[in-house]
């Protein structure tokens, strides 16, 4: 199994310098990412997921702790692992004045690719991520979403082992953002490609292998998206009350009730047990006049499991 795992880190930690002290942006976190699987890391803003990213890649030196791709330690051999991994940071960072087509070739300069090499991959890359019709576009020019393509595309030119992206659909409209989850699955299927994405968004955990979820530069949970929705305790119950807010405060001091989540207009109440509970919410909703509609259980997802890990995470602390 060991020669399978592609992305170590070791009770790695950073921390920074700041006026107020010394702060851990990464906090002892263990991670491993195996050979063609999609790993997501998760978490909110500050959570220290760009900072274990950047780390990991040796784009910032490391406090305590090891880090490695491909075996290759991210401190020592930085330059082994520019060579067999893709990177696309979190803002678009191509020159912007250059187009398409001359935005690629520096990326095949930059890693050295041979010039029969660029004339096989050049044009099939373009073709994969859509933009073969816009290469003599200037990439300011360009949408969020071709932008974001172009990044991708620039990133595989030296085809790597790894990509690493760093929230790469932030940003980016709905359909952009599909689509360019697409083409990752293409990569992965077709290549094998181990991918390691940072996401705010929790419907693109849903389709990682596995995800690791960070709070406070800890990795609080970590596994696959079933195996991480199954932490947080209880079955839900979803309704719309006819008043949100006195519903929600008479609904999280009932008996039985162990979580209320706001999705919405709509309430989000974990219990312990559903059939008594939900009628036991029902009455006591009806005797102060609200009504409900479409209350029902359903099958906790990322999100929920997201909210309810984080705030029993920072209740703990």
């Amino acid at each position: 199994m060991t020669e399978r795992i592609v992305i170590c880190t070791q009770e790695l930690v950073k921390q920074f310098n700041t006026r107020g002290g010394t702060v851990a942006a990464v906090d002892g976190i263990d991670l491993q990412v195996r050979r063609g699987e999609t790993f997501g890391l998760i978490g909110p803003d500050g959570a220290g997921k760009t900072t274990a990213t950047r780390v990991i890649l040796g784009l910032l030196r490391r406090t305590d702790g090891r880090s490695s791709i491909l075996g290759h330690d991210s401190m020592d051999d930085t330059y082994a692992i520019r060579a067999c991994v893709g990177y696309v940071a979190q803002q678009f960072a191509l020159p912007g004045d250059m187009t398409v087509m001359e935005n690629i070739r520096f990326f095949a300069n930059v890693h050295r690719v041979g010039r029969k090499e660029r004339r096989q991959r050049i044009p099939k890359l373009l073709e994969f991520a859509g933009l073969d019709g816009f290469t003599s576009r200037p990439a300011r020019l360009l949408s969020g979403g071709m932008k974001k393509k172009l990044a991708l595309a620039c990133s595989l030119v030296h085809q790597p082992q790894v990509v690493m992206l760093d929230e790469p659909t932030l940003g980016v409209d709905p359909v952009s953002r599909r689509e360019f989850w697409n083409l990752l699955g293409i990569l992965r299927a077709e290549r094998e490609l181990t991918i390691f994405v940072c996401t705010p968004y929790m419907d693109e955990a849903e389709r990682c292998n596995r995800v690791g979820l960070m709070y406070r530069g800890k990795l609080i949970a970590h596994g696959t998206p079933a195996e991480v929705k199954g932490l947080v305790p209880g079955r839900l119950i979803e309704f719309t009350p006819s008043d949100f807010d006195r519903a929600m405060a008479l609904v999280t001091g009932l008996e039985g009730v162990l979580e209320v989540q706001t999705y919405g207009l709509m309430l989000h109440v974990f219990v312990d047990e559903t059939a008594t509970r939900q009628q036991e919410i029902q009455c006591a909703l009806s005797a102060q006049g609200i009504t409900c509609k479409g209350m029902g259980e359903i099958e906790p997802g990322m999100e929920e499991a997201f909210i309810g890990l984080v705030r029993r995470a920072r209740d703990s602390q």
